[in-house]
C-alpha cells in the first residue's frame, strides 16, 4: 500500500526504514571520527610547517584539514541522533549549527579540490607565465574568500523551522527540492567539469615533458587521479541521489513517500562515502606525498632528540645536536624545496642533477 501525504498536513513519511541503516551509520561515523581526527590534526601541524617554507599548496591543504576538522567535531552529535531512531533530542540552536557545519564542509571541500587543481594546473601548464604570481597571500585571500561565500550562502540555515529528524527531511520540500537542484549545478556539477579540464590538461603536460624523471611523472599523475578519485568516490554518488530525489518530487509531489522509502538505503550508503571524506583528504593529499613522509619523519626525530636531551644530563654532545638539530631540518627543508614539481620547463636542471646524482650513485 502506497503512503501519500495530505498536502493539508505538514506529515513526514511513515514507515522509513530508519533501523535498516543504524548500524551502518554509526560504525561509520565512529570509524571516520577515529581515524579522521588525529590524521587531520597530524595533517594540519605538517602542513602549518610547509606554510613557513613558502608553500603555497601547503596553504589549501592546510584549509581543507582545518575544514574536515570542523565536520568531525559534529559527527558525535549525528551519532545520537541515529542513535535515537533518528530523532533529535538536543536543541534547536545545534541542530542549526551542526547541519550548517555539514552543508559548508561538502561545499568547501570541494572548492578547495578545485583551488589544488588549479593551482597546480598553472604551475604545471603555465610554468613561466605563473613564476611571481602563485603566492601565499593570494591563496589566503582565495581561501578565505570561499570561507565567507559558502557561510553566506547557508546562513539560511539558522531561519529554517527545525523538525524532530533535524534537517533530514523526508519527504522533500519545494525550498529542499530547490536547493538541491542548485547545490547540484553549482557545488558539483561546475567544480567537476574545472577537475577535468584541469586535471587532463595536467596528465597531457607531464606526458609529453621531457624534463622531467619517470619517478616525477608518476607523481603529478598519482595526485591528479587522487583529486579526481575522491571527488568521484565521496561527493559524485551523494550529488546524483539528490537531484535524483528533487527531480522525482517536483514531479511527485502528491505521493513522495513509496519512492523515498526505496532509495533511502542507497541514500544512506552515499552519505557513508560522503562522510569518508574527512579521511580520505589527509591520507590522499599530505601523507602518501613523499615530501610529507620525509617531514614526518623529521618531526618525530627531533621530538625524539628533544625527549632525549630532558631525560639526560646536559653535556656538550648533547649541546651540539641541540644546535645543528635545526641546522638539518633547514637543509632537509630546502633540498624537499628543490625536489617538489611546481614547473615543467623550469626544472630542466633540477631533473638533470637528480639524474647524474642516481647515475653517480
Amino acid at each position: 500500500m502506497e503512503h501519500c501525504l495530505n498536502k493539508s498536513t505538514n506529515s513526514t513519511c511513515p514507515e522509513m526504514p530508519y533501523e535498516e541503516s543504524r548500524i551502518l551509520l554509526v560504525a561509520v561515523y565512529s570509524i571516520v571520527f577515529a581515524l579522521g581526527l588525529p590524521a587531520n590534526c597530524l595533517t594540519s601541524l605538517l602542513t602549518f610547517v610547509q606554510i613557513r617554507r613558502n608553500k603555497v599548496h601547503a596553504i589549501y591543504i592546510f584549509s581543507l584539514s582545518l575544514c574536515d576538522l570542523m565536520y568531525l567535531s559534529t559527527l558525535p552529535f549525528w551519532i545520537i541522533y541515529v542513535q535515537n531512531g533518528h530523532n533529535w533530542t538536543m536543541s534547536d540552536t545545534t541542530c542549526k549549527t551542526v547541519g550548517f557545519i555539514f552543508f559548508c564542509n561538502i561545499y568547501i571541500s570541494i572548492l578547495l579540490l578545485c583551488c589544488i587543481s588549479v593551482d597546480r594546473y598553472f604551475g604545471l601548464v603555465y610554468s613561466l607565465e605563473s613564476k611571481g604570481r602563485r603566492e601565499q597571500k593570494k591563496a589566503i585571500i582565495i581561501v578565505c574568500f570561499l570561507f565567507a561565500l559558502v557561510a553566506l550562502i547557508h546562513i539560511p540555515v539558522f531561519f529554517m523551522e527545525v523538525k524532530k529528524t533535524c534537517f533530514e527531511t523526508v519527504p522533500l520540500s519545494i525550498v529542499f527540492a530547490s536547493m538541491n537542484i542548485a547545490r547540484f549545478i553549482l557545488g558539483f556539477a561546475i567544480p567537476f567539469t574545472i577537475l577535468i579540464f584541469t586535471n587532463y590538461n595536467i596528465f597531457q603536460t607531464t606526458k609529453r615533458s621531457s624534463s622531467l624523471t619517470c619517478r616525477q611523472k608518476a607523481k603529478v599523475k598519482y595526485v591528479a587521479i587522487a583529486i579526481i578519485l575522491i571527488f568521484l568516490i565521496c561527493f559524485a554518488p551523494y550529488h546524483v541521489m539528490l537531484i535524483i530525489r528533487a527531480l522525482y518530487f517536483m514531479f511527485h509531489q502528491d505521493c513522495p513517500c513509496p519512492f523515498e522509502n526505496k532509495v533511502y538505503s542507497v541514500f544512506t550508503v552515499f552519505l557513508c562515502l560522503g562522510t569518508a571524506n574527512g579521511v580520505a583528504d589527509p591520507i590522499i593529499y599530505v601523507l602518501v606525498s613523499e615530501n610529507i613522509r620525509e617531514e614526518t619523519y623529521r618531526s618525530l626525530r627531533r621530538w625524539r632528540w628533544n625527549s632525549s636531551k630532558l631525560n639526560s644530563s646536559t653535556d656538550h654532545n648533547t649541546d651540539t645536536l641541540r644546535l645543528e638539530t635545526p641546522k638539518e631540518s633547514e637543509e632537509g627543508g630546502q633540498r624537499e624545496e628543490n625536489k617538489e614539481i611546481t614547473d615543467s620547463p623550469g626544472i630542466q636542471k633540477a631533473c638533470t642533477s637528480g639524474i647524474d646524482q642516481e647515475s653517480g650513485s
